[in-house]
């Protein structure tokens, strides 16, 4: 992967990881620098996954079925490091 691509991965990572906290039903008890890291993460993965399912993403303008899997992968993402973090919070 170029640098090119690791700083677009790092800008749609930012886009995709909100986009995923906003589509979660309810409050995620994370910090949003976590939903970016998350967000990150889940574009290089649904880059690397795209590629090996058969999806292009090597084309000219926006490969939406390629950022389809990597906002399913952020959406897996937060929901399962929400859970994970609000856990270690003070009990009820």
């Amino acid at each position: 992967m170029t640098v090119t691509g690791i700083l677009t991965a790092i800008v749609i990572g930012l886009i995709v990881g909100a986009l995923a906290r906003l589509i979660l039903p309810g409050r995620q008890n994370i910090p949003i620098w976590l939903t970016i890291v998350v967000g990150i993460v889940a574009a290089l993965l649904g880059t690397a996954l795209a590629r090996a399912i058969g999806i292009p993403t090597a084309t000219e303008g926006v490969d939406w079925t390629e950022l389809l899997v990597q906002l399913i992968l952020a959406v897996i993402g937060v929901a399962l490091v929400s859970g994970a973090y609000g856990r270690r919070g003070i009990t009820r």
